[in-house]
């Protein structure tokens, strides 16, 4: 039967993107859906032909860039997470008026995890509640701790799972009182309850939506976390930027850069940095992102290409340089090519260790990877198991659907759903 869907979430094209290919998979299978997010969005969600629903902040790009700049400055993941909620604070209530319009109708509702209040406009409604999380370091089991917590191997058995049950209530609670902090007040004014059990409870059904083959824990879950596989969405090619490329290095692969949003504040000492150090008879390929980076006039070894298609640019990569965005390193497992991954914020960091044990690259800090890039580079470029290995998990995901697992978990959720309901 024909669903009418809602999507939603917000922050940058790694958190759209996903949602995009979810929505065009669901109508794709008969379902009529609605994206519901801020404006700079609008053109790609309208061009993948989606419904395109706005919510507030009206904010542009350079608001966009502004809060993820602050929220680098800081270390604690909950610090950014918080740092996220004061920037949507002052906008909450008109955000909550907005969902409960698009709303209007809806046989579901489907929400990145970073908003769980949106559970709760949701259930005042009757409508099936579906969580989305692009990484997996937020699903708890009493078999392992929070990514970052000590797994105490060694300890009796009885005391590691006492443990990370407590790891784990202890994360709920330091999320939900971050959340609540900033936005307890605005949520009672709408007459929705604080945010609870962030990790362990944030909805019925919570699709995660990475690769099952490679990064599903070989642990119990709860049965409400399913892992669909990856949702890849591609912005639109560009031809000519092709033809700049084989211009620049031919069939050649060379080591490519690119940070997506993430944000510099003063990305020319850091491009200076990485001129100073590159070796000049080596070429290199950098795209900028949100950085702001900008390759000299004086540097013609480095070629700076502007926002494209991962899909189009990483066939011309030898290895890829990265900030660990759940949405780029999918791109660079897909693409078959060996990582460096330099995080800089919140499940990057994760990401950046999945990589090292999936044995497909490495890890390099953010401060001094100008100067360290070229020996990292050198170093995967020597190794041939980097590659092997990097081959052998493009062909694992090869094998996966995520779209279509995901619209087949969300119809067999709603469907139980509404059959509960019925007397």
């Amino acid at each position: 039967m024909p669903l009418k869907i809602v999507l939603t979430t917000h922050g940058s094209t790694g958190d759209i993107y996903p949602v995009i290919r979810l929505a065009v998979a669901l109508q794709e299978a008969g379902h009529t859906v609605r994206f519901a997010t801020s404006e700079p969005f609008r053109a790609e969600v309208e061009t993948a032909g989606v419904p395109f629903f706005q919510i507030p902040p009206n904010w542009s790009q350079s608001d966009l860039r502004y809060w993820m700049g602050r929220m680098q400055k800081l270390k604690s993941p909950v610090s950014q997470l918080r740092e996220l909620y004061k920037a949507a604070a002052p906008h909450m209530e008109e955000v909550i008026e907005g969902m409960d319009r698009a709303l209007d109708g809806a046989d579901c509702l489907v929400s990145s995890y970073l908003f769980p209040m949106n559970r709760a406009i949701a259930e005042r409604r009757g409508i099936p509640f579906v969580s989305l999380a692009f990484a997996h370091n937020s699903v708890p089991s009493r078999y392992m701790p929070p990514h970052g917590l000590p797994r105490l191997r060694g300890a009796p058995r009885w005391l590691q799972l006492r443990w990370n049950r407590f790891a784990w209530k202890l994360g709920n609670v330091i999320v939900d009182t971050a959340i609540n902090s900033t936005i307890s007040r605005q949520l009672k004014r709408k007459g929705l309850a604080p945010v609870k059990d962030f990790f362990s409870k944030s909805a019925d059904l919570v699709l995660v939506t990475v690769s099952p083959g490679l990064m599903r824990p070989n642990i119990e879950l709860h049965p409400r976390f399913q892992f669909s596989g990856y949702l890849r969405w591609q912005s639109q090619e560009k031809p000519e930027t092709d033809q700049r490329i084989l211009a620049f290095c031919g069939q050649k692969q060379v080591p490519i850069i690119t940070f997506g949003s993430m944000v510099y504040d003063y990305p020319e000492r850091y491009i200076n940095r990485l001129v100073a150090c590159w070796p000049q008879d080596k070429q290199l390929i950098v795209q900028p992102g949100w950085s702001g980076f900008k390759i000299p006039a004086d540097a013609p070894h480095i070629l700076q290409v502007e926002q494209m298609s991962h899909d189009q640019l990483l066939p011309h990569a030898s290895v890829v340089i990265h900030h660990g965005g759940a949405g780029t390193t999918a791109s660079v497992l897909y693409a078959g090519k060996p990582h460096i991954v330099v995080p800089h914020i919140g499940d990057q960091f994760f990401f950046g260790d999945e990589i090292k044990r999936l044995r497909c690259g490495l890890r390099l800090e953010k401060e001094r990877w100008p100067e360290k890039l070229a020996s990292r580079v050198a170093t995967i470029e020597a190794n041939p198991e980097f590659q092997t290995n990097a081959t052998r998990h493009q062909t694992t995901l090869a094998q996966e659907d995520g779209p279509t697992e995901a619209v087949r978990q969300i119809e067999a959720f709603v469907a139980g759903q509404k059959n509960a309901q019925l007397p």
